[in-house]
């Protein structure tokens, strides 16, 4: 007969080893151009909370076409020539929580497809970009690569051979990473529509340690009519074959179904909302009629576009209306002619159980620095607390990551990787002015005459953007000057001003 206290220790490790093996992931995107931003939008590292994420990402890293990595912007990103560093300070956070990871992303929507196919076609650049790739995460403290290529065989890829060669890129990248102990995962497009094109599924989940689906974008101003930017099921407008593939349940089937384990899936959830213009002030339901983007916000200066800092503000201080759509178990919000759709406490909450019902790896969240991080509204990151809350039982994550493999020292020399100029700018002011037919004035401002990015007559560190109502003013950091080419901020010394 086997002891009452023998069969308690098995109980007892059971439950442990099922608590491991279900463990969940919480992977952040820092999208480091929050740098630049204004006032109490402003994101730096040190508003990170390390305990809140199992995994940091950084965003963005570029891709040559010759096969290796560019840094997008210098001064940022690194410590040459007076830098800030913020990848030092970024890696430095494991210091403070010794289970964080921390991977860099290459790519992004800005990146485009066409040097991924470049690259991904020929065996020797993709050798070289998984060779390069490995001595940079391991030159700069990283645990991993993200791969955010939007997307194979589409935009400027190329359609015939990218969905196949993407699976060699990512076994090249898998041999090297493997050989020094480094995480390997990728954002990938959430729909069958799009996934179908780009992927073949089953050999790409091989090679990945885990695959961040971006369940969001399903709807937007590029529509003409309102639509949720991340709904959790079908709405009672998704009327074609098309639509009703537009939402997170039927996205992560998909998936599922193509053979991926469940664990390796991290549900995609959106920390900002996709905002329209409706036609008609009385028409504001889901499905309403609209004329374009929503008008941009005080922090993120994006039409169409309002992080979930902006959005809690205007509904507690501006009184935006709230409703929830009870088919789709998200809410949206509207005030005037303008309207957004978003995710909330309650909404995540519900994609969370989602993500515990369908045994996925964990959830992804793009990104961390659009979330309530000042707690102006509340809690201070609500949003990524309410995960937490969900997944772990607690407001900070403690448990142990379940996708992780040791990283492995190495005495790389310090390497020179190519760079590209700033490609974001710091905010300082933001007025409002009547636009005229006129570009200067008697006092010599400048005045908006239309819709763009314009730099200063007078002074080649200034510049502005217009819109339909306002002018927003930017300056670049210290040594940089505007580039009305490019439209970047840039080293003076490849300007002409």
């Amino acid at each position: 007969m086997v002891s009452a206290n023998v069969t308690g220790l098995v109980l007892t490790t059971i439950v442990f080893l099922s608590k491991i093996i279900n463990a969940k992931n919480i992977v952040c995107y820092y999208g480091t151009w929050a740098t630049y931003r204004n006032g109490n939008g402003k994101f730096v590292v040190d508003n990170i909370d390390p305990f809140l994420c199992t995994h940091l990402i950084y965003a963005f890293v570029g891709i040559n076409a010759n096969g290796t990595i560019r840094v997008l912007d210098p001064w940022l990103d690194l410590e040459d020539n007076w830098g800030l560093g913020t990848m030092r300070q970024f890696n430095d956070l494991k210091n403070s929580n010794h289970k964080l990871k921390t991977l860099v992303a290459v790519g992004g929507w800005n990146e485009g497809s066409e040097k991924f196919s470049t690259v991904a076609e020929s065996p020797i650049l993709r050798k070289r970009f998984a060779q390069d790739a490995a001595r940079f995460c391991s030159y700069h403290g990283f645990d991993g690569l993200d791969v955010d290529w939007e997307y194979p065989a589409q935009r400027d890829g190329d359609p015939t051979v990218d969905r196949e060669n993407f699976v060699l890129f990512l076994a090249d990248l898998r041999e090297e990473f493997s050989n020094r102990g480094l995480l390997l995962t990728a954002a990938v497009a959430a729909t069958e529509s799009s996934a179908s094109i780009s992927y073949n599924i089953p050999e790409v989940s091989k090679y990945l340690d885990f695959i961040n689906v971006m369940a969001y974008d399903l709807h937007g101003p590029w529509e003409s009519k309102t639509g949720h930017n991340a709904p959790l099921f079908v709405g009672l407008h998704d009327n074609t074959t098309n639509k009703m593939q537009l939402n997170v349940k039927s996205s992560i089937s998909y998936w599922l179904h193509q053979g991926v384990p469940a664990r390796k899936i991290m549900l995609g959830v959106a920390f900002y909302g996709r905002s329209f213009t409706l036609r008609s002030n009385s028409e504001h339901g889901v499905g309403a009629p609209t004329s374009g983007p929503g008008q941009a916000g005080q922090y993120t200066y994006e039409s169409g576009f309002l992080g979930y800092n902006e959005i809690c503000e205007k509904l507690i201080v501006d009184k935006w209306n709230q409703n929830w759509d009870a088919d789709q178990k998200v809410p949206y919000a509207y005030s005037g002619n303008q309207w957004v759709g978003f995710d909330n406490d309650e909404s995540l909450s519900l994609k969370c159980d989602f993500v515990d019902q369908y045994e996925l790896g964990g959830v992804m969240l793009w990104s961390i620095e659009t979330d309530d991080f000042h707690g102006r509204c509340g809690e201070k990151f609500t949003l990524l607390n309410t995960l937490n809350s969900k997944l772990f039982g607690s407001t900070a994550s403690t448990v142990a990551t379940t996708s992780m493999q040791p990283s492995t020292t190495t005495n790389d020399s310090a390497p020179t990787w190519s760079t590209s100029p700033v490609e974001t700018t710091v905010t300082t002011t933001v007025s409002t002015s009547t636009i005229t037919q006129s570009t200067s004035t008697t006092s010599g401002e400048f005045v908006c005459v239309t819709t763009g990015y314009f730099r200063d007559p007078e002074n080649c560190a200034k510049f502005y953007y217009c819109d339909k109502t306002s002018r927003y003013d930017f300056e670049c950091p210290a040594g940089l000057v505007y580039d009305p080419e490019n439209l970047i901020c840039n080293w003076s010394n490849v300007v002409e001003c």
